[in-house]
Parts: C-alpha cells; structure tokens; sequence
C-alpha cells in the first residue's frame, strides 16, 4: 500500500515542472559571483581571441598572406571560437536553439552592424574577390544550411549535414590557399 502511494506520487509530478526545477535551482551563484566570474571571463575572452589573432596574421603576414585571407580565415575563426564554445556547449546540454540562435544571431549582428560601423566611419572599396568568390559561397552556404534544417528530421541539423558544411568549409579554405599561392 506504501509503495502504491510513492508511485502514484511519483507520477502525479509535472514534467516540465521538474525540468524547471532542475535548469533553474541546481546552479544558484549570488549576484557578485556571478558578475565577477562574467568580468573575468570577458576579459579572458577578450586577451585570448586578441592574442590568437594578433600571432596568426603576424605569422600569416610573415609568410607573405594578403589581408583579405587573413580576414576570411585566421580573424573569422579567432573571432568566432567563444561562438563555437557556447554552441558546442549548448548543444551539449540539449538546448539546440541556443546554439543556433547564438549562430543566427552573431551572424545577423556582423553582417548588419560589424559592417555598417566602419562603412559609417570611413566608406571603403570592396576587393572585388570579396564580390566574385566570397559572397556566392556564403549565399550558397545559407541556402544549403536552410535546407539541411528544413529538411533534416524534426528540423535538425544531423552529423551528416554539420560533416558536409565541416568539409565545405575546409575546401573553401583549401580554395582560399591556393588561390593566395597563386597571387589571387
């Protein structure tokens, strides 16, 4: 009879009740910890990426690399790595629309806002690569990611997708590198 009772107990609790119960009442950090450990990790951050960025172009320009590649490659990966962390770790904790809202929204943010910044500051010329080669790839990788979530089972986004737009991603570099061999 006790044991009827805890498993009717058992089961008369919420899901999703116990779900929040769980995300929000497991890590309780007070508010001074909490924006003293965000201070350092900024900061952290901060020097990381800078420093990450600042040896690879100095080591890329040594080996005679134009800046354009260094913006495509070495400055977007190191810009990009606390992305990846969060998405990584995100996906880690089933919250997948974190991580591809992170995704989505970085993206938005640098394409609306990154670059309309220096454009307001002091216009410039785009290198005619950036028009011919770049954008068509980065066009063709939205759409192909578009697909792969529209498409993908329950909207995901599944190994076989993120290996794909992976070894995509690696043969636009592997492009980018011989086409700077070349002098283009």
């Amino acid at each position: 009879d006790v044991y009827k009772r805890q498993a009717i107990k058992s089961t008369d609790k919420d899901p999703l009740a116990e779900e929040f119960e769980q995300e929000f009442t497991e890590h309780k950090m007070s508010t001074p910890k909490a924006l003293l450990s965000f201070i350092i990790g900024l900061i952290a951050l901060l020097v990381g990426s800078k420093a990450l960025v600042w040896g690879a172009t100095g080591i890329a320009h040594l080996l005679g690399v134009s800046d354009l590649i260094i913006g495509l490659t070495i400055v977007a990966i190191g810009t990009s790595l606390p992305e990846l962390a969060a998405s990584i770790i995100s996906a880690l904790k089933n919250e997948h629309d974190i991580a591809v809202g992170n995704v989505l929204g970085s993206n938005m943010f640098n394409l609306l806002a990154v670059l309309a910044m220096p454009g307001l500051i002091a216009p410039s010329a785009l290198d005619p690569m950036i028009l011919l080669r770049d954008f068509p790839v980065m066009i063709a990788f939205t759409i192909a990611l578009f697909l792969f979530a529209y498409f993908g089972k329950n909207g995901r986004i599944g190994r076989v997708a993120g290996s794909l737009m992976l070894v995509g991603y690696i043969g636009y570099n592997a492009l980018l590198a011989v086409q700077s061999s070349q002098g283009i």
